[in-house]
């Protein structure tokens, strides 16, 4: 009898509790190995959510609501300025890189990044610079829609010809191409595709 019950006993034990936390035989190994893999699975994808989670939070307490800064700006190149210490970038606007060059129609080239910087601190030096801010580039840098006084600083680029719409501003482009003013004069790459060719 008494060796009866020890052998219902290890039954039991096979049936019941080995199986539920993982051990005894089984096609995944004498361990149970595929459910302690499922478990890191889980854990895994929760950390990642969790990391997710933080960097959302983060972006947002850094962004958070449109900011306004106001202060002297200074041009980084022509579409992107410094103001109080933080790099912006002009949005819905692409302007030649520094390094740019176009041609004029006799085929001579033009320094047409340089142009654009110089066009944009024209700009911003007439006085004190509001630029409002609501969400960031891919580099982390704050998109902005800037004003001196009553000048959309966006808006009068495109205008100028001194940068091309990117994302906003068509028809500040059309008018600019019709008048044939700053890069429609020129023989000339889109930022956006000069840049693709000229990655380093």
């Amino acid at each position: 009898m008494r060796g009866r019950a020890r052998h219902h006993g290890h039954q039991i034990v096979k049936l019941f509790l080995m199986p539920r936390f993982g051990f005894g035989r089984s096609r995944y190994g004498p361990f149970g190995w595929r459910r302690v893999g499922r478990g890191v699975d889980l854990v895994v994808a929760l950390g990642l959510l969790g990391l997710l989670a933080i960097a959302g939070a983060v972006l947002q307490y850094r962004l958070g609501p449109a900011r306004l800064l106001t202060g002297a700006a200074h041009a980084i190149d022509g579409d992107s300025l410094r103001l109080l210490g933080e790099e912006l970038r002009l949005e819905g606007i692409d302007a030649p890189e520094y390094r740019q060059s176009c041609r004029d129609a006799a085929g001579r080239p033009v320094d047409c990044g340089r142009a654009a910087r110089q066009a944009l601190q024209g700009l911003l030096a007439g006085g004190l610079v509001t630029c409002e801010i609501d969400k960031a580039d891919r580099y982390g840098r704050g998109l902005a829609r800037c004003r001196q006084g009553d000048t959309d600083i966006n808006a009068a680029m495109v205008l100028a010809g001194q940068a091309v719409a990117y994302g906003g501003y068509r028809a500040e482009e059309e008018r600019a191409r019709a008048a044939g003013r700053g890069l429609w004069a020129l023989s000339f790459e889109r930022p956006e595709t000069w840049r693709r060719s000229h990655a380093r």
